[in-house]
């Protein structure tokens, strides 16, 4: 397997677990589990955004494709 081929599917698993653990907050802040709990899974569902759109960009500039910001 070549570099290429290997930072490819690890941009890939990466943005695949960015993925994962967003939703996941995303399912934990529908379960009402309180006002403080609610506000720290907002910060959680902010910050995994940003690591999912970190992920991507780095995924489409290892594969040479063009990325959209924002």
């Amino acid at each position: 397997m070549d570099v290429l081929n290997l930072e490819l599917a690890r941009a890939r698993q990466s943005v695949k677990r960015a993925e994962t653990s967003l939703n996941h907050a995303k399912e934990m802040l529908d379960e009402d589990c309180g006002v403080g709990i609610n506000l720290a899974l907002c910060s959680r569902i902010r910050s995994e955004q940003k690591r999912v759109a970190e992920a991507r960009k780095r995924l489409m500039k290892i594969a040479g494709l063009p990325c959209s910001e924002g």
